[in-house]
């Protein structure tokens, strides 16, 4: 096993946007993770919401399905060797982290919006947690930040199971949510890749 913060050139079109999203030269395992479980996770999501709450609207299923698959995929996608290497490339400071994090107010007001009949004040403290624990841990040195990460993320799962809330059934939402930005997505790691890697893109 070795250690390559090298990535092959981002292709064109279609698959030049696929590259942007997982990481140049991802593996074929690395795909076949971030295409499966996240599809799983997405069913059993939607049947454990139906199983604690009958009375959402198709918009609602549709929503937690496409929900679940984005936040489990993105746990797994960040966390990956070719996505560190990508997202943690020269010339990706504290702004481009930060504007990453902050696309996923989004994520924040579709679920406030939909399933909290629109409580922009949830918005603003979780979004808000989320914006000042990133910040946090990317001006915190290099070598401290895996356990300062790890604190935000332990500070922000108390917050959410205890002073948060969440609708019924996404209970699992927020501490997820959090996983990937705070830990997943925000922590520069070393990229080990295989012996046999040899910097090119694969397909599925």
């Amino acid at each position: 096993m070795n250690i390559n913060w090298n990535y092959p050139k981002v292709r064109g079109g279609f698959w030049g946007g696929i590259d942007k999203l997982i990481g140049p030269g991802a593996t074929k395992a690395e795909k076949r993770i971030q295409l499966y479980i996240p599809a799983l996770a997405g069913v059993a999501a939607v049947i454990f919401s139906r199983e604690v709450s009958s009375s959402q609207s198709l918009g609602q299923v549709i929503l937690l399905f496409l929900l679940t698959i984005d936040i489990v995929g993105g746990i797994i996608t960040n966390a990956t060797s070719s996505a560190k290497r990508w997202f943690h490339r020269e010339g990706q400071g504290v702004r481009q982290h930060l504007s990453f994090v902050a696309v996923h107010f989004v994520q924040l007001s579709l679920v406030a919006s939909m399933f909290l009949e629109g409580d922009w004040l949830w918005v603003a403290v979780t979004g808000g947690y989320m914006m000042m624990a990133s910040w946090v841990i990317l001006m915190t040195p290099l070598y401290l930040q895996r356990p300062i990460a790890l604190m935000m993320y332990a500070g922000a799962l108390l917050l959410s199971l205890y002073w948060f809330g969440a609708p019924v059934g996404l209970e699992w939402f927020l501490p997820l949510f959090y996983l990937k930005l705070l830990v997943s997505h925000i922590l520069r790691e070393e990229p080990y890749r295989p012996e046999s890697d040899q910097t090119t893109n694969e397909e599925v």
